[in-house]
């Protein structure tokens, strides 16, 4: 007779919901790295355009122009404000997610040992049975001869 654990129904809906979870936490953490590049190359944006400014202060330029780069500096100044808080928020809910899922690693890793150890003692009790059968025939054996 094979192995049966009579919760494997209940295991293989854990490790579905576990896995959900996971791509879950996943998707939230490339959104963060995303925000963060967006972040990253808006900063750049920002460092050149001061430059560009410094270097056009420097030359005769219309006061539209500067103001013009200004502006277009104070925009990505508010993207980034923007992004950074958009961060914020998905850092806290990245959070909340990794503590989902670490709820359900742990409910499905009980389980999953569970299974082991039935496993195991369905293994070691089969094995006694062989050898009680093994025994039972060697002294059949002996009686006889």
């Amino acid at each position: 007779m094979a192995f049966r654990f009579s919760l494997a129904t209940v295991l293989r809906y854990r490790e579905s919901l576990e896995k959900r979870e996971e791509l879950e936490l996943q998707k939230l953490l490339l959104e963060c790295a995303r925000i963060r590049r967006e972040i990253d190359r808006i900063n750049e944006e920002i460092a050149k355009a001061h430059e560009a400014r410094s270097k056009a202060m420097l030359q005769p330029v219309a006061a539209l122009h500067i103001q013009t780069m200004l502006n277009a500096i104070d925009s990505l100044i508010d993207r980034r404000k923007a992004l950074s808080a958009s961060l914020g928020v998905v850092e806290q809910q990245r959070e909340q997610q990794a503590q989902k899922y670490q709820a359900v690693h742990r409910d499905r890793q009980m389980l999953t040992d569970m299974c082991k150890r039935y496993h195991d003692a369905y293994e070691q009790e089969r094995d006694r049975a062989q050898q009680k059968m093994l025994d039972d025939l060697f002294a059949a054996r002996a009686q006889r001869g």
